[in-house]
C-alpha cells in the first residue's frame, strides 16, 4: 500500500501539542532562521529540525519523494546563485580567501559560506514544515486559527485543503492502477515517453474529479448555509495546556537568541572573516 503524504496520528510530543502552538511555534522558528544569516544559529536550528522530525516518528518512506525534490531545487538554486553572482560572498563579508583559480568565477570561502547558509535554511525549515503536517489533526489546527482569530471561513478551507492531500494522493494511486490495468505502464521499466503519457493521463483524470468533488462540496456547504454567522462551534476545538506552554517558551527563546546574535554582530550576518 502507498504511503500518504498528510496527518498520521501517534502519541508523540508533537501530536499532543494543539493545533494553534504547532502554528505559533513554527512561525517563531521559520522566522528567525529567515531573518538570520549566522551560520552558527541556524547549525543549531537546523539540529534542533532533525531532531524533532526523528522524535515526530515520521518515517523515511513517507516523506521520501518531497525530501528529494526539495534538495534537487536546494542544488539547483545553489547552482544557480554561483553561476549569476560568484563572488556575492567576497561582496558581503568584505574579504577575499581563494580556494581555487582567480578571476570571476573564482571559488572563495566567503561565497561557500554563503551558499552553506542558504542550504541551512532549506535544511532546517523542510524538517518543521513535514513536522506540522504530519502531526497536525487539520480539524483541531483550524480551529485553533479561528481561536486566535483567522475567520473560520478561512480557517474551513485550510481544513478541507489539509484532509484532500491524502485524498488526492489515494485517488492518483487508483487512476494510476486502473491506467496501468487498460495498458499504459509507468512502473521503473517503461520508457521515458511512456512515463509522462502515462502521468499527463493521470493528472488530466485527477484534475476533473477533483473539480467535480470542489463542486459537490461547496454546493453542499453552501445548502448548510455555512458563512452566514459571524460565529460557530468546533467539536476539535482544543485549549493550551502545559506541554504547549513550555513549547512556545522554547520558540520564544530561539527567537531571542536569533535576535540577541543579530544585535552582537550589529548584522543579520556573522562573519568569521573579520
Amino acid at each position: 500500500m502507498d504511503n500518504l503524504f498528510g496527518y498520521q496520528t501517534g502519541q508523540t510530543v508533537f501530536h499532543r501539542l494543539t493545533g494553534s502552538a504547532k502554528l505559533i511555534i513554527f512561525l517563531l522558528l521559520t522566522i528567525s532562521g529567515v531573518l538570520s544569516f549566522d551560520i552558527r544559529y541556524l547549525l543549531l536550528l537546523t539540529v534542533i529540525a532533525l531532531l524533532g522530525l526523528w522524535q515526530a516518528q515520521i518515517s523515511w518512506q513517507q516523506i521520501r519523494v518531497i525530501v528529494i525534490l526539495t534538495v534537487i531545487f536546494a542544488l539547483l538554486n545553489l547552482i544557480l546563485i554561483y553561476v549569476f553572482a560568484p563572488q556575492y560572498g567576497v561582496h558581503l563579508f568584505g574579504s577575499q580567501h581563494f580556494i581555487l583559480s582567480s578571476g570571476p568565477y573564482a571559488l572563495t570561502q566567503e561565497q561557500l559560506l554563503y551558499e552553506a547558509m542558504v542550504l541551512l535554511k532549506y535544511l532546517f525549515s523542510l524538517p518543521l514544515a513535514l513536522i506540522f503536517l504530519f502531526t497536525t489533526n487539520p480539524s483541531q489546527f483550524s480551529a485553533g486559527l479561528n481561536r486566535i482569530g483567522v475567520p473560520y471561513s478561512v480557517a474551513y478551507a485550510v481544513t478541507i485543503t489539509l484532509r484532500y492531500i491524502p485524498n488526492t494522493q489515494r485517488q492518483f494511486f487508483m487512476i494510476k492502477k486502473v491506467q496501468e490495468a487498460r495498458g499504459y505502464n509507468i512502473s521503473k521499466k517503461s520508457s521515458w515517453t511512456q512515463k509522462i503519457t502515462g502521468v499527463v493521463r493521470i493528472l488530466t483524470t485527477l484534475i476533473f474529479s477533483t473539480l467535480d468533488q470542489i463542486d459537490e462540496v461547496t454546493q453542499a456547504m453552501e445548502l448548510r448555509r455555512f458563512g452566514k454567522g459571524k460565529k460557530r462551534s468546533w467539536y476539535y476545538e482544543q485549549s493550551f495546556g502545559k506541554l504547549d506552554a513550555i513549547a512556545l517558551i522554547l520558540a520564544l527563546g530561539f527567537l531571542v537568541l536569533g535576535i540577541g546574535l543579530m544585535m552582537i554582530n550589529h548584522s543579520r550576518y556573522w562573519n568569521p572573516f573579520s
